[in-house]
């Protein structure tokens, strides 16, 4: 069954009855525009679409002539009279759980199958890594159609028996609302809007507002890679350093930050109880201690596979039964943590010989008064001399007039001459999904059509 629901109670009731009662949840975004819902509709196919009053309208377009209900009228309903006093049969733990759609950052979304077993795993693998208990109270502002918001969050909470609140995004309320809660889950993006509201803030509501953060135990980011720089601003303004985690739709969260011990800005940490993760050269052998390969986890909170697409389902394991993620990272020799290097397909520059993380330009370039926003992307050389052509896509702070001069000379006491960016485009903003993540597939086919970024 599908489901149109904006985040609060109704939507947690309508996820957990549909598990309970063993059917497959297709949970829908309202942030998504009607062709985004009509294609994960006609894709999922569900027998049901339940939606609020405010979205049956929107439900009913992107539907394609499916059966839409309003949330309302279930409730209304009640349980008939007939409704039988024993429980319904236990469900398997192979059988199909939730379908969430990937983010779509290399191409069509498809739809993860992810069974009982895979997000049971996922939770208690989080329960012991990040020491979730009865007594926490989650302050929830993640959407809930991805495994950030859906399963880390809101089914993590649960889990344990925490009490959550939902709050649509806003760094101010954020801020004022943190003094309830002890713990906290966000993406990049909504850190660094943390961030730039508590700088702009004066200085009583700064202090109240560090306070109120200090009092959790847990700040969580994932679904991109944080920032060593927002990492660093938020620590100096809370005492809280971040823990970042690394996890993807098909896999469950793999790697995290330690909880007790200490957290590496730059990295994700170690596999979570019950992961093996390897890294993998270009000659499918094992990389050595810090270089570069491809992140291959193996765990049991792997998905059953792609809706309706085998072909992808098994070109996603290598030959030792491993999922191959598409990130590269390195592993540390002395403790085992491993570094993401970013994407292999946009954040893996290959410019001059040398392999390149944008990640960590963009890390650098950060600092740079000037930047408000930046990716940094490879753009195919038209001269066929570099390779990729390192690039900046920059979206300037208020009146700053940034020059490529400027920013070569700025990166030349921060970076290899090779990791230099040789081009600059300055932007308005750049392009995100739902999830905060920047669209670098989009950046680098308008620069590749000779297009400046929309």
């Amino acid at each position: 069954m599908a489901f149109l629901m904006p985040a609060g109670k109704d939507f947690v009731d309508v996820l957990l009855a549909v598990l309970a009662a063993g059917g497959m949840a297709v949970p829908l975004s309202p942030l998504h525009t009607q062709p985004e819902l009509a294609y994960i509709i006609a894709n999922a196919d569900p027998r049901l679409v339940v939606a609020t009053p405010e979205l049956a309208g929107v439900a009913r377009a992107a539907a394609g002539g499916r059966r839409v209900v309003e949330a309302a009228t279930l409730r209304s309903r009640g349980a008939p009279a007939s409704f039988p006093a024993t429980p319904p049969p236990a469900v398997a733990a192979a059988a199909p759980a939730i379908l969430l759609y990937t983010s779509g950052t290399t191409g069509r979304p498809k739809g993860a199958v992810l069974s009982h077993a895979a997000v049971a795993a996922t939770l208690a693998s989080l329960a012991q890594a990040w020491r979730w208990h009865a007594g926490d109270r989650l302050l929830h502002v993640l959407p809930l159609h991805h495994t950030h918001g859906l399963i880390v969050a809101l089914l993590g909470a649960l889990w344990a028996g925490a009490a959550i609140s939902f709050l649509p995004f806003d760094a101010a309320r954020v801020w004022e609302r943190l003094s309830d809660a002890t713990v906290f889950m966000a993406v990049p993006t909504m850190y660094a809007k943390l961030i730039d509201a508590y700088r702009a803030a004066p200085a009583d509501r700064r202090a109240a507002w560090a306070a109120g953060a200090r009092g959790l135990r847990l700040f969580t980011s994932g679904s991109a890679a944080l920032p060593a720089p927002l990492l660093h601003a938020f620590r100096d303004a809370t005492g809280h350093t971040i823990l970042e985690r690394y996890g993807m739709t098909e896999i469950g969260m793999a790697l995290s930050n330690r909880y007790d011990g200490p957290r590496v800005a730059g990295a994700v940490g170690v596999p979570l109880p019950g992961v093996e993760v390897d890294v993998v050269g270009d000659d499918e052998q094992p990389a050595a201690d810090g270089q570069p390969g491809e992140l291959r986890v193996r765990t049991p909170q792997l998905y059953s596979g792609y809706l309706g697409d085998d072909a992808a389902t098994a070109a996603a394991l290598d030959s030792a039964g491993r999922f191959r993620t598409g990130d590269t990272g390195t592993r540390d020799a002395a403790d085992g943590v491993i570094r993401l290097m970013g994407r292999t397909s946009v954040d893996v520059l290959k410019s001059g010989g040398y392999k390149i993380s944008a990640l960590e330009i963009e890390n650098a370039l950060r600092e740079h008064p000037d930047i408000a926003d930046l990716a940094v992307v490879g753009v195919p050389d038209s001269t066929r001399t570099w390779g990729d052509l390192v690039t900046a896509c920059v979206v300037p702070r208020a009146g700053a007039a940034l020059t490529l001069d400027a920013l070569k000379a700025f990166a030349r006491d921060r970076l290899a001459v090779y990791k230099i960016p040789r081009a600059l485009h300055l932007l308005d903003a750049l392009p995100r999904n739902a999830m905060g993540k920047i669209q670098k597939k989009q950046l680098v086919d308008s620069l590749t059509a000779g297009k400046e970024p929309a």
